[in-house]
Order: structure tokens, then sequence, then C-alpha cells
């Protein structure tokens, strides 16, 4: 984020302005010159030469004052940055966050040679051969940057190849019989008339990694222990819940949504990531698969070749 004016190019009119200098820095030149901005004692800004480090306020305009109190313009027609005594600063200058010093939102300079002890003078414009392109860095007055963006998290593997945590309830409810609680179960039923609720113990240890929410659905050729009824199109609305199920929850009582992660179709042979978070450790989290449409799917929740149904993968 820039403290940015529109630039301004009137300086026919030299007579003192009042200033409200806010902020002072210094500048240093990079790129196809390196060193510290200094002055001579005519308000010209050279980089190299030994001339004293400039010292330079910014006003709310954008306009900037020299330490000695010079307006600083750009000089018509060349564009050369100069300070003069009485002199209306050209507004438009800005420090973005990076410490960045930019004319009219442009952050291009140019170094010119002066012959004069090798120094160089700038301009925003090149105005001979002997000129080369530089950044202007204040050392104070920089605008606060946005935070980043959130990293993108890593999406954990969807099979049960390195840790993960196995649902420690499943319990059905159907809005067909919404005060009745079916208790625990061992199988996930997802049909016209039930759905299913789970329940997953994130442990302390857990803090700072993140957690993926995968459904595993093998072929029944591919099961050694379990088993399934499945049939439709394989619709399956699969939500976080706000809150946590027990055996005594129905439909009527079952914990409001709190992320709807939408719809995925499942078909045998197939593993799904559902959804990628940090992992809540220590706490005790909850969600809900829910059929569309025609979609049944019945099937006994095994962590056995080749495991079934819905887990918690970490890494």
């Amino acid at each position: 984020m820039q403290i940015f004016i529109i630039l301004a190019f009137g300086l026919g009119a030299q007579a003192l302005v009042s200033r409200d200098p806010t902020c002072c820095f210094g500048l240093t030149a990079s790129g196809g010159v390196t060193g510290p901005v200094g002055q001579l004692d005519d308000g010209q800004n050279r980089v190299y030469g030994n001339y004293p480090h400039g010292t330079y306020c910014i006003d709310a305009q954008g306009g900037l004052t020299d330490g000695h109190g010079r307006g600083c313009i750009l000089t018509p027609p060349t564009t050369q940055l100069q300070c003069d005594v009485g002199a209306r600063p050209t507004p438009g200058f800005s420090v973005a966050c990076d410490g960045t010093l930019s004319v009219g939102g442009n952050a291009g300079f140019f170094a010119c040679a002066t012959g004069d002890q090798g120094s160089y003078n700038l301009y925003t414009s090149p105005v001979a051969s002997e000129c080369v392109p530089a950044t202007l860095t204040a050392d104070g007055c920089k605008a606060n940057c946005p935070p980043p963006p959130p990293p993108v998290p890593k999406t954990c593997p969807a099979a049960l190849s390195g840790p993960y945590e196995f649902p420690h309830l499943i319990v059905p409810v159907n809005p067909g019989t919404p005060n009745q609680a079916y208790g625990t179960t061992y199988a996930g039923q997802v049909t016209k008339d039930v759905s299913s609720l789970f329940n997953f113990d994130i442990p302390p240890s857990d803090t700072g990694k993140t957690c993926s929410l995968v459904f595993l659905f093998p072929a029944k050729s591919d099961l050694q222990t379990s088993s399934f009824i499945f049939s439709g199109a394989g619709g399956i609305d699969f939500s976080e819940l706000s809150g946590v199920a027990d055996a005594s929850t129905t439909f009527a009582n079952a914990p409001p949504i709190k992320t709807d992660y939408g719809v995925t179709t499942v078909a045998p042979g197939n593993s799904y990531t559902i959804a990628t978070f940090p992992c809540p450790a220590g706490q005790r989290i909850a969600f809900e698969l829910k059929a569309v449409g025609d979609t049944s799917l019945v099937y006994f929740q095994d962590f056995n070749p080749s495991p079934i149904g819905l887990y918690i993968t970490k890494c």
C-alpha cells in the first residue's frame, strides 16, 4: 500500500508555501549506481562524489522538503530531482512498504553522469547517453505492508500410508424420525432416509500439523474384512458440524452445519480428499455425510485392507 497522490508538473510558481513535513528519511540508490544520495550546497541530489548525505521529509501531499527546508522539485524540462529555496514541492512522492521511493506511482529513476568527481544527478527521465536506471530506497517513512496471504495448506495423502485418525463415534440420524436416537454404530449409512455423523478426536500432539478429511471407497474385490451396498449416482454432501455428536444425538438435536464442503461424487475404486485444514489439536470435531439424489451407500467402516470410509490423515 502506498501513499499515492497524482503527480502535478505545475512548477512555474516558485513562491514559498506552508508545508507540514511529517516524516523524514535518507535515500540510497541501487541499480546502475549504488550508494547514499548526497546533496550539493545548491540542492542538487547526487550519487557518488562524497557529498553530505541528504535528508528528506514527506508531507501529506507527497511533497518532499530537504533538511534545509527547500522544496524538492522535478525541474522542467529535464525532470532533475532538485531542492531549491522557495520552491513549491512537487507532489506525488510516496514510500512503499519496502522503502522504494516513487513519484506518481513510478519508481523508475535515472542517474546521469555529471562529469564532476564521477558523480551522478538524479532524474525521472534519461537526459544523456551516460544515464543508467536507478532505484531510490528510503530508510524511513515506509508505508504499512498488507499482511502476506496465508500459506496454501498442503494436502495429506488420501490413503492410510501415514498418521491418521479413525472416527471414534458414528451416529445415524433420520429426518423421518427426527426425535429418535439410534445410538452408535460401526456402519456408515448415507441414503435418502439416513445421514451419518462422525466424531474425530485430534490429539494435542498434532499442534502445527495439517489435517485432511478423506473418504476411501475401494472396489469390493479389494476388501478383506468389510463390505458395502451401493447404488445411485454417488453424490454425497460432506459438511463439518459446529459441535459433536453423542449416543443420544437425533436429527432434531444434531449440531448445525459449520462448513459445507459441497457434493463429491463417489464411486468404488477411488479415494477422495474432501477438505484440508490446520489440525485442531486437542479438540473433538464432527462431520456429516448426507446423500444427494438417489445415492445409497451402506458400508462397514474398517481400516483393514483395503480401508473404507471416512478418515482424517495428518502430515
